[in-house]
């Protein structure tokens, strides 16, 4: 009887924590929908001119003596002294014409539906707002492709860039495949890290088919239509061969489309050899004509920082309160996750 009451009383605590959560959530939800059109974000810039001078900086301090590291600060203030006195001399037309150049550098981190989408545009539309045709957008791209109809539009922003006259570079460092490579392509020109993955211009679709195991446990499936080509395959009804040669042209159109459009951004490229749906690392990639030039992105923009204004454009979206605590919540079981299995290593026996 005693373990019965413990076990009930446990019980009711248990559903009276329930019951709280649920009604905490619903007034958290409320306010949400309330602040919704509250939570948009912001455009956030970094110079990375100068964050790359505070890490050289403290290089420089860890390592040079500290007569070394006082007489480098003072050639860096005297170069600084003397470029500003020479801009000072120039007059209001020369300064207008030799505008330091700059270099926009955005990142894309692409996954199946492209979701960064909506921060690219952001981004790039802040950056169109000022920037000159002497200018230059640099595009950190990492993608292993997705959705056509998602990476289509991601290309279409990219192209924005392009039609407004102003040079657009796209680096890989990691893979620009399928959809990524569908965006890399618009740029007027793409580097490559040796080793990244590039290409995959293809199209690829592939579903699972519960129809025999429904079948076998006596359970109907039906499914209305209205258009002879409304549902071609499904995932739980029966599949035909004419079914399945007409999701396979649809596939065929799609992949023309694919090939049409990089041969139009990358002309140089022999279509029928690089559409095959193979990659190639980034050394096999610029002998095919896949990218223009084998670096990173580290590099590229490092050996413009002396002469070159460069600034890194984010678009961060704010988070509503249901958001913030979803983050905390998904936070701290991680914690307790790997606490519990820190424990657990801590606990076994040792051979």
């Amino acid at each position: 009887m005693e373990f019965l009451f413990h076990y009930g009383l446990f019980l009711a605590k248990a559903a009276t924590f329930v019951v709280v959560a649920l009604i905490v959530v619903a007034i958290i939800g409320s306010l949400a929908g309330r602040n919704r059109s509250q939570t948009k974000g912001r455009i956030e810039t970094t110079n990375l001119n100068e964050q790359y001078q505070e890490m050289f900086d403290s290089v420089e301090e860890a390592i040079l003596s500290p007569q070394e590291y006082k007489d480098q600060i003072k050639e860096r203030e005297k170069e600084k002294k003397q470029a500003l006195k020479a801009k000072k001399k120039k007059s209001s037309k020369d300064s207008e014409d030799e505008k330091k150049k700059r270099l926009f550098v955005l990142d894309f981190d692409g996954d199946i539906k492209a979701s960064d989408v909506d921060k690219l545009k952001q981004s790039i539309s802040a950056v169109l707002h000022l920037a000159r045709d002497t200018d230059e957008v640099l595009v950190r791209l990492e993608s292993g492709g997705g959705m056509v109809h998602s990476y289509g539009l991601a290309s279409s922003q990219l192209d924005r860039i392009r039609q407004q006259g102003i040079p657009l570079t796209v680096s890989v460092d990691k893979i620009a495949a399928s959809g990524g490579y569908m965006m890399a392509c618009v740029a007027d020109k793409i580097i490559s890290a040796p080793f990244a993955i590039i290409g995959s211009i293809g199209v690829v679709a592939q579903l699972p088919n519960f129809h025999r195991l429904l079948k076998k446990n006596d359970v109907d499936f039906e499914m209305l239509t209205a258009g002879e080509y409304k549902r071609t395959l499904t995932m739980f009804g029966e599949n035909t061969d004419k079914g399945r040669e007409k999701f396979v042209e649809d596939l065929e159109k799609t992949h023309d489309l694919f090939k049409t459009f990089v041969s139009s951004h990358r002309s140089k490229v022999d279509i029928a050899e690089v559409a095959t749906g193979e990659v190639w690392y980034g050394q096999q990639a610029l002998d095919i004509g896949l990218v223009d030039e084998i670096n990173t992105s580290d590099s590229y923009i490092t050996d413009q920082l002396k002469d070159v204004d460069v600034i890194a454009v984010d678009y961060v979206s704010k988070k509503s309160l249901v958001e913030k605590m979803g983050s905390s919540v998904a936070a701290g079981v991680d914690q307790l996750a790997l606490k519990w299995v820190t424990r657990l290593f801590q606990t076994r026996p040792q051979a």
